[in-house]
């Protein structure tokens, strides 16, 4: 029980309550009403930076959330050209995350980060479908060992104005691994090939580290045809 309460800061967190902690205390000298407005805001800096521990399946063929949120859209899309997966459209999932959400990013399946890509951009509502096109972002390409790629791309929002990326190219990424975070709201996007089946529905409320989006063993045959 003591874990739910107690949940370890992320250490990109410390700075931020450090800061609100002291302007809590000048605005207390201030102002009593101030200073519980402030302490107010602390609490919460304290909270949206919290991170929990999750248990990832073992199973190595499962695409887990990279992100906590809710499954706001699943729709075929190119994924972003910096990363060179082609034109072809793919399955993305769109998971937004509002500022009470854990805001730690985690690797959606064990691969080889085989491609890195920042790209400026815009701070549009991060619930657009627009911001996967215009917003800042950080994209990710996974490269499986059978050859499967898919991205994660980190996407700033309206808040959101700092992106955090502690991967580096070449790094081997373990599932459910924590590889960054987005400050303060927004939205991670994960591209997967169309065969791939989608073990989630829009609206439904997704946990990073332990969701299933998909399974890599369940690929479909791609369908085919023949001139009648």
């Amino acid at each position: 029980m003591l874990k739910s309460f107690f949940v370890p800061i992320n250490s990109a967190g410390w700075p931020f309550i450090g800061v609100f902690s002291a302007v809590t205390v000048v605005l207390a000298y201030l102002s009593e009403s101030a200073g519980w407005i402030g302490l107010i805001v602390t609490t919460w800096c304290v909270y949206f930076f919290r991170d929990p521990e999750r248990v990832t399946p073992s199973d190595q063929n499962l695409i887990i959330s990279p992100a906590d949120g809710v499954i706001q859209s699943i729709q075929l899309a190119v994924p972003p050209p910096e990363l060179e997966m082609g034109d072809e459209p793919l399955n993305r999932v769109a998971i937004f995350m509002n500022v009470f959400n854990v805001h730690v990013n985690r690797i959606p399946i064990a691969g080889i980060i085989s491609k890195l890509a920042y790209r400026p951009g815009k701070f549009l509502n991060a619930s657009f479908d627009k911001a996967s096109e215009y917003n800042e972002r950080q994209s990710i390409k996974i490269t499986l060992p059978n050859n499967i790629e898919i991205a994660v791309i980190q996407i700033a929002g309206l808040i959101a104005r700092r992106i955090k990326c502690d991967i580096t190219e070449n790094q081997t990424g373990k599932s459910g691994m924590r590889f960054g975070l987005i400050r303060f709201g927004s939205r991670v996007d994960i591209y997967l090939p169309t065969n791939i089946p989608i073990s989630v529905i829009p609206g439904q409320l997704a946990i990073s580290g332990e969701t299933v989006i998909g399974n890599i063993a369940s690929v479909k045959d791609p369908i085919s045809g023949e001139d009648q």
